[in-house]
């Protein structure tokens, strides 16, 4: 299983950020950070949703392991979206489409 603070930790200073630097894109306070270190707590699902957003990432390339961890850019994101919204047969008449681009 996966350390949490221990994987925010790695995530955040391969960036070169500092505990202030992640609190503020995350829009969480720098105690809070602090205070799940010093007691060995584990952040909430919504302040790691937080985390996750402030860093770039989504719950599921946090929690993924090794060669699992993809990056999607925003256009990818927006498609895979889109997607998610259509019927079944809408998403076969899409690849049929694409597959004669």
């Amino acid at each position: 299983m996966k350390d949490i603070l221990q994987e925010i930790t790695r995530l955040r200073t391969e960036r070169g950020w500092s505990e202030y630097d992640l609190a503020v894109r995350a829009g969480i306070t720098q105690s809070t950070i602090s205070t799940w270190y010093r007691k060995q707590q584990i952040p909430t699902i919504k302040s790691l949703e937080k985390i996750c957003a402030g860093l770039g990432i989504t719950l599921s390339q946090f929690f993924a392991e090794g060669e699992d961890l993809v990056s999607l850019t925003q256009g990818q994101r927006d498609l895979l979206d889109a997607w998610a919204c259509l019927s079944r047969e809408q998403q076969a008449i899409f690849m049929e489409l694409f597959r004669h681009i």
